[in-house]
């Protein structure tokens, strides 16, 4: 059997335009937190890689995880500049199904990520015919907090197309 290697030791410089975001990231960050990333980057450069898989028929870097440190380096002149425009990136290989788990557990290992986004999820993962078994494994959630989001994204379908007001009561 071959030696493991972790993604890590492979850290590469990506110019930041070849680098995308992509489409399925449930993290939120706040303006506040944003301006302390800025400012951690500053004080400290990048000390984690961004996580990316390969297209090579783009020729571009899907982000898996680090979408904040991407942005940031997207925003902030002083260092963009002063990274000449290179983002630290380690590369995965992986299917789609398996790198939205690998998001998903990246966000939920430091912490928020948005609900709505987290139901999308679970509705592609099912749709994709991931069983409810891998999603729990690859994704860190019990069989109620499965339930519960997809009985959340469930009325979320059932209700999409619906306009609701308050009715005053006399």
């Amino acid at each position: 059997m071959e030696k493991y290697k972790s993604p890590v030791y492979n850290v590469i410089a990506v110019p930041v335009e070849k680098v995308v975001a992509n489409t399925y990231n449930p993290n939120i960050v706040a303006p506040p937190e944003m301006k302390l990333l800025e400012l951690s980057i500053w004080e400290d450069g990048y000390t984690m890689p961004c996580v990316c898989y390969y297209i090579p028929e783009k020729d571009q870097y899907e982000l898996v995880d680090g979408f904040h440190r991407y942005k940031v380096m997207k925003t902030s002149k002083r260092i963009y500049d002063r990274e000449k425009g290179l983002l630290p990136v380690v590369v995965i290989d992986k299917d789609l199904s398996n790198r939205m788990a690998s998001t998903i557990r990246h966000n939920r290992a430091r912490g928020t990520h948005c609900i709505e986004l987290m139901c999308e999820i679970v509705s592609e993962l099912t749709k994709a015919g991931m069983s409810d078994s891998w999603i729990m494994r690859n994704i860190g959630m019990d069989k109620d907090e499965l339930l519960r989001f997809k009985q959340i994204s469930g009325l979320a379908e059932l209700f999409a197309d619906k306009e609701f007001s308050l009715t005053k009561e006399i």
